[in-house]
Formats: structure tokens, C-alpha cells, sequence
């Protein structure tokens, strides 16, 4: 009966222990992840004041991505951008985790959930270890559509076509889930 006990017990610490470090991975996950969205927002509207939409295209396409990898470098942890109708299928293609996150993410929008709050996370193990992954969903804002809507302008088609011939990020309306900030964070 003891040995019952105890095996109990260690289970018990043990998912309190894995709860504990999977809200504080959350925290701070969620510490990265929004000040990075909101850095790269007020880059997009600066951009368009500056130049007009055709000018926020350089923006996603040279200064997100060199936003992302700062602060992977800063924390040692990767953060990309990623969604199922990718931009750039260099930077932009999930992996299966991210995949199986962002289909998720579209059946919670479609049963009514704010695009804005949902997120997921969990401790993944995968062939190089076990890693905390995190996911929180991009809603496409007023100003998005211009880029990823159904009505672009033709000097933006022409910008996107340019830079990224195999674009399929159109067609979305505001509020709509565009992709995922993810990271993932070796433990």
C-alpha cells in the first residue's frame, strides 16, 4: 500500500511540477511573442504612412524576418512566423506540430473563438529532445487586407508577384486567422 502511495504521490508532484513549468513557459513565450507582433504592427503602419502598401511588403519580407531571428538570438529559442497559406514557403512552411496547431486554430475560429486569444502550447518530444512549443495566432487587421485580402491594389500584386511568385497568402477578410507567431524552445 505504501509503494501505492508514494507512486501517487511522485505523480502527483510531478504533473504539478510539469503544470507549474508549462504555465511559466507560456508566460514566457507569451513575453516574446506579443511585444514582437505589436514591434512588427507599428512597422507595417509605419511603412504604409511612409509609402503606401506596396512599402509594407519590404517590411514582412526583409524586416519581419530579421525581427524574428533578433529575438531567437536574444533567447536561444526559435520564433518564426508560419501559416498554411504560406508567403514565402522558405520562412513561412510549418512543420507538422505547427500544421496540426494552425488546423486546430481554424475549427476554434469556426466554432466562434476570437482569433486574437488563441494560442496553444505543450512539451513536445522530437527526434533531437524534448522541446516547449508555443503557438499564437495572427488575426488579420484592417490594414492587412491590402496585402492578403480579395481586393489588392494592382502596384501590390505586382510588388507580391514579384517577390514571392509562389504566394498563395491572399484572400483573407479582417479578423480572419493569416497564420501563427510559434516558438519552440529546446529543454
Amino acid at each position: 500500500m505504501k509503494k501505492i502511495i508514494l507512486f501517487m504521490t511522485c505523480a502527483f508532484v510531478t504533473s504539478t511540477v510539469l503544470a507549474d513549468d508549462l504555465s511559466q513557459y507560456q508566460s514566457e513565450a507569451r513575453a516574446v511573442a506579443m511585444p514582437f507582433l505589436k514591434k512588427l504592427g507599428a512597422a507595417n503602419q509605419q511603412a504604409v504612412s511612409a509609402g503606401g502598401y506596396e512599402a509594407a511588403v519590404q517590411i514582412c519580407k526583409d524586416i519581419a524576418p530579421a525581427m524574428a531571428g533578433e529575438a531567437s538570438r536574444l533567447t536561444g529559442w526559435k520564433l518564426t512566423r508560419v501559416s498554411l497559406q504560406v508567403r514565402n514557403p522558405l520562412l513561412g512552411t510549418p512543420d507538422a506540430w505547427e500544421q496540426k496547431q494552425l488546423q486546430d486554430f481554424a475549427a476554434r475560429a469556426a466554432q466562434g473563438e476570437k482569433a486574437e486569444t488563441i494560442e496553444a502550447s505543450e512539451i513536445v518530444s522530437e527526434p533531437a529532445g524534448k522541446s516547449y512549443r508555443f503557438m499564437k495566432a495572427i488575426a488579420l487587421q484592417p490594414g492587412c487586407v491590402a496585402c492578403h485580402g480579395t481586393a489588392i491594389p494592382d502596384d501590390v500584386k505586382a510588388r507580391l508577384h514579384s517577390d514571392y511568385p509562389h504566394d498563395q497568402a491572399t484572400g483573407y477578410s479582417v479578423g480572419q486567422i493569416r497564420g501563427a507567431v510559434s516558438i519552440k524552445r529546446p529543454l
